[in-house]
């Protein structure tokens, strides 16, 4: 094998630039024989803001050999793969209005919007801080609608999200001029890859790599492409003109009440935005809306559904909004544990943190969230369990995640200590 190749290398087209994941031959073989040459490890979060209806959630027992509940089934394939927690939550968490909280999942600040109230920074912008050097963003904010996000600076800014998988898209692999950016997405528009610009570098790239890195490369390639098309179908909705018929004509991704549709885009995107490097700490934030979701069988808007009142009627289409987010995330998880590096997968140094800043949306309650931990290279397959009247500082779950990404941390905003997985 020649010398090893940079883990900056690029593939360079017209108007592109497309970053390569990890390789073998980026690491060379003095590196790989190592034993501390690994990929780095990764955080991303993922908040539903209107919380997640807590019966079909949490296990009735503790430990490994817990029941699965309706909203676990969805994801038990990954069941090895994650910890679910009861009794988390911030203190001190009344704020202005029932849903202030949101603007605190990261960052644990007390009383958020009462007079005198001042954000702090928020886990993922500790850690941009002290990695984010390290790769070409800091951080990624994701959002399914609006540009709200839960990404705070040491002084208490909000960090603005984007909602756009085709901006975002660009962001990561489009390089050059504005106007050589425009072209670039025109063609995706018309259906022409990206990797129509590099695809002869890449073919004589491939030529240096032995078995595994060229296997690497055809799927990491693949999911490049599988995205653009993608991409390029939900923007081909837009000028496509509706039928003529009797019957309710099908939703456009480009809808904003297509929140499934618009979290199935951004989970795509960021197994490639960690496989190249490009970021190590991504937050998304699940914004639920006041209009209906574009969900077969739900017929009220998610706010109100939330705030179900114990109505059976509204409980049943909250259970079909949850559930099709709870299918969304079980393709995240399976897209990162498929994708290997070195002798591990993308999951394995992926840490995904799923959840939501109210424990009971109905009466706006911010104890016991509903917290799930998948990969990042724990030990998972169990309940932890808190003490129910004075739960587990959410803090302490964030030590234990910083330390895991190798940032040297005793403390996070309101912790205690850390909470063993």
């Amino acid at each position: 094998m020649s010398s090893p190749l940079s883990r900056r290398t690029f593939l360079r087209g017209t108007g592109v630039s497309l970053a390569l994941p990890f390789l073998d031959a980026m690491w060379g073989r003095k590196a790989l024989a190592a034993p501390d040459a690994v990929p780095p490890k990764r955080l991303v979060t993922i908040c539903a803001s209107l919380g997640i209806y807590g019966p079909d959630f949490f296990p009735t027992d503790s430990g490994d050999g817990y029941a699965v509940t309706p909203y676990l089934k969805m994801i038990e394939a990954h069941r090895k793969d994650f910890t679910v927690f009861s009794n988390v939550s911030h203190p001190d968490q009344n704020g202005r209005d029932g849903h202030a909280s949101e603007m605190t999942w990261l960052t644990g600040a007390r009383h958020p919007g009462l007079g005198g109230f001042r954000n702090t920074i928020s886990l993922d912008q500790f850690i941009a801080e002290k990695i984010g050097f390290e790769t070409r963003y800091p951080s990624l904010q994701f959002n399914t609608g609006g540009g709200g996000s839960q990404s705070y600076t040491r002084s208490g800014v909000m960090i603005p999200a984007d909602s756009s998988p085709s901006k975002v898209f660009a962001k990561l692999f489009l390089d050059g001029s504005t106007w050589e950016k425009e072209q670039q997405i025109r063609k995706l528009h018309e259906g022409r890859s990206i990797m129509d610009a590099v695809s002869e570098e890449a073919k004589r790239l491939q030529k240096r790599f032995g078995t595994g890195d060229r296997d690497k490369l055809d799927e990491y390639f693949t999911s490049v492409r599988e995205m653009e098309l993608r991409l390029q179908k939900s923007e081909a909705w837009v000028n496509k003109p509706k039928p003529k018929v009797d019957a309710q004509a099908p939703q456009d991704i480009k809808d904003e009440k297509d929140l499934i549709g618009r979290m199935n885009l951004l989970f795509d995107l960021i197994p490639l935005a960690f496989q190249t490097d490009s970021t190590r700490a991504i937050t998304m934030l699940v914004q639920g809306r006041g209009d209906v979701p574009a969900i077969p069988g739900v017929k009220t808007d998610h706010h109100n559904l939330s705030h179900h009142g114990q109505d059976p009627e509204k409980i049943a289409q909250l259970r079909l909004i949850e559930t099709a987010e709870l299918t969304a995330l079980k393709g995240l998880l399976t897209k990162l544990k498929a994708k290997k590096e070195g002798a591990k997968s993308l999951l394995d140094n992926t840490a995904v943190l799923y959840g939501s800043n109210l424990g009971n949306a109905n009466s706006h309650d911010w104890h016991n969230l509903p917290l799930l931990l998948a990969g990042g290279g724990f030990k998972h397959g169990s309940h932890h369990t808190g003490d129910a009247k004075n739960n587990t500082p959410m803090g302490n779950l964030f030590v234990t995640l910083l330390q895991n990404m190798g940032i040297e941390a005793s403390s996070f905003a309101t912790s205690t200590g850390t909470l063993t997985i």
